[in-house]
């Protein structure tokens, strides 16, 4: 169930647990009993650890503005086979 803050003009902050089909309705101070507010807040989301959060914020980046590379970077080259090709096999 969502966690609900809620503000007392006497008393300060609240949280109340409520389902969502009474997000809407009335809340009673815990400590006086006088009506409460509503406070909206961002939701309560988990953080990421960089990495993996600079991933996806590059993810969606590229998305939109893919970066070109123009350097090229050095990598392993592929094994060459000198073998004769079988005669089923079709070559490219």
């Amino acid at each position: 169930m969502p966690v609900y803050a809620f503000t007392c003009g006497g008393c300060g902050p609240f949280d109340l647990t409520r389902p969502m089909a009474e997000s809407g309705a009335p809340a009673r101070c815990p400590r006086c009993g006088d009506e409460g507010s509503r406070v909206f807040t961002p939701p309560g989301l988990a953080l990421l650890d960089r990495p993996l959060r600079s991933a996806l914020d590059d993810e969606d980046k590229s998305a939109h503005e893919p970066d070109v590379v123009g350097d090229k970077r050095p990598g392993r080259a592929l094994p060459h086979r000198h073998e004769p090709t079988p005669p089923w096999v079709l070559s490219h």
